[in-house]
């Protein structure tokens, strides 16, 4: 699949560069991509949910009122479940919320996310570029040269660079990562994917390696 080498500020370059059709090319499997978005999102819960039973609960053990005679259901603690204030039947307890999953399902998963980003045509290849300093508003005017301003966009740089990263921190749809950091969850949430020219190789190199 070849797509068209955009400079940031919009233009055509007039170059193509070829997707590779063993990453942006396979056949999506959702499921993969299911187990591996779930994954991501458990592995971002703390899991820190806590309420208190009956034994944890401080207040008298004295018994609040006779066994019999008072037309009622016996009752011998006032941190019982049933009474205000009381312990909590089979409520949350600390846990851990991660799960593992093959690292071959997981490169599939993110093959697959990258695929479907293909067939819609949401990529787009800007050429190799950086700031001068940290400009959201230069950041900006990027997505809406690449008419992509009011869209939640990802993207790929091939090693981190701190004017850019900086840039779109401000920016609540944009997201900035390098191609080591490439995960199924952004690639899915986006609605567009902007490639630096330069990532595409190492994505290709990253992805098959594995």
């Amino acid at each position: 699949m070849d797509v068209s080498v955009l400079k940031y500020s919009g233009e055509d370059t007039g170059r193509k560069v070829q997707l590779s059709g063993d990453v942006f090319g396979i056949v999506p499997n959702d499921h993969a991509i299911y187990l591996d978005v779930k994954q991501y999102l458990a592995n971002q819960r703390q899991g820190t949910h806590k309420s208190k039973q009956r034994a944890e609960i401080v207040g008298s053990t004295r018994k609040i009122k006779k066994q019999k005679g008072t037309g009622t259901a016996r009752a011998g603690s006032i941190k019982s479940p049933i009474f205000r204030g009381g312990g909590r039947v089979f409520g949350p307890e600390p846990r851990d919320y991660t799960f593992k999953l093959n690292k071959k399902l997981k490169v599939l998963a993110r093959k697959s996310a990258l695929a479907y980003k293909a067939k819609d045509q949401s990529i787009a290849v800007l050429e190799d570029f950086s700031f001068d300093g940290p400009k959201t508003k230069q950041y900006v005017k990027m997505l809406e040269a690449l008419s992509l301003g009011d869209k939640k966009t990802l993207l790929v740089l091939p090693e981190s660079n701190a004017n850019i990263v900086l840039s779109s921190n401000n920016i609540k749809k944009a997201k900035v990562i390098t191609v080591d950091q490439i995960n199924t969850y952004d690639v899915v949430n986006a609605e567009n994917l902007v490639i630096v020219e330069s990532s595409i190789e190492k994505i290709n190199n990253f992805l098959n390696k594995q």
